[in-house]
């Protein structure tokens, strides 16, 4: 009796500081969601964390990655709904579906705000960085990462060299305000649409343009109904890895260290792959001869920077100045 008092809290002490994870409860399992293909950066590195859970966790804890690709569980409209309802519990959005939970989230749309990729990766490191992936957590969404896609290109049916070609022209773009001024900016209309619908908004001609890195181009036949990219770097297309709050915060603390360590891996993983799949991604588009590229001269993409910048005085005030200059100091020019 009394030797089993004494082992009693020893064994309670060791399991307190015992790295090891206990089973949980019930299997946790987490629906992984997006609206793009398995082979685009966002595609490959939901498999990868579904591969990496299935093999570190194996034996230690039951949890269960489900991916669901190409809109195939939720689309591009109702995914956020599905996340705050928790019917799903990882998504990775383009950073301008979260604007409504947090304006300032904005920053990642200004046109012509970052010099090169390397310039996002710094400003990502950075604490304010940092911060906006936590901003939404109050209102059920917690930021687990970043995930980038690359620097967005202008796709049209016709060259577009000066602002002036884009004038009257209709382009496809996410749900953003700042991407509809920055259209404005030269004259063009911008239309909100899914993504899984831009392949036939183009056939249609509802839309004459879009916007996206060179995977997404591809990935959307694009060159079929549009026969010109023009390589103007102008913004980037980044993703945000999030879950549901209260799921993510249920989840045993030595099961959730484990994932945001396999998070952390892929997240490596998928921005340092994304700049080499775009990079390939062009030269095969370009090979095939559906598109003609369009390389701005260092005035002609000026005159494009000259027109689209005044759309970060617009919405200084609700990205905050301070998450501005933040934003800026990061280009080496």
């Amino acid at each position: 009796m009394f030797k089993s008092l004494v082992v009693a809290p020893c064994a309670a002490l060791f399991l307190l500081l015992s790295p090891v994870i206990t089973q949980a409860a019930e299997p946790i399992v987490i629906k992984f969601a997006h609206v793009v293909g398995d082979d685009t950066p966002k595609g490959k590195g939901a498999l990868l964390f579904q591969k990496l859970v299935r093999e570190r966790l194996a034996g230690q804890v039951e949890v269960e990655v489900e991916v669901y690709p190409n809109s195939t569980l939720v689309g591009d409209a109702d995914e956020m709904q599905a996340l705050l309802d928790n019917k799903v519990q990882m998504l990775a959005p383009s950073l301008s579906k979260f604007i409504e939970y947090s304006p300032k989230l904005e920053v990642f749309d200004l046109p012509f705000l970052f010099d090169d990729e390397a310039a996002v990766a710094r400003f990502q490191k950075r604490e304010t960085s940092r911060e906006l992936l936590r901003s939404m957590a109050d209102r059920g969404i917690y930021g687990l990462a970043y995930w980038n896609n690359g620097l967005k290109q202008l796709s049209a049916n016709q060259p577009l060299r000066n602002p002036a070609d884009a004038a009257g022209l209709a382009f496809r773009i996410q749900p953003s305000p700042v991407l509809e001024a920055q259209f404005a900016a030269v004259d063009a209309k911008a239309v909100r649409l899914p993504f899984s619908e831009v392949s036939k908004a183009m056939q249609s001609g509802t839309v004459q343009g879009t916007e996206g890195p060179w995977s997404n181009i591809r990935g959307q036949s694009a060159s079929s109904q549009q026969s010109y990219v023009t390589e103007t770097n102008h913004g980037v297309l980044n993703y945000m890895l999030v879950t549901n709050s209260r799921f993510w915060t249920s989840i045993p603390f030595a099961v959730r260290s484990e994932l945001d360590g396999i998070l952390l891996e892929v997240t490596q993983t998928v921005n340092a792959e994304a700049a080499s799949i775009n990079a390939r991604e062009r030269e095969q588009l370009l090979a095939s001869g559906g598109a003609t590229l369009v390389t701005l001269t260092p005035e002609q993409r000026q005159a494009w920077r000259a027109k689209m910048q005044p759309v970060w005085k617009s919405f200084e005030a609700q990205i905050g100045s301070d998450i501005l200059r933040a934003a800026l100091t990061v280009n080496r020019r």
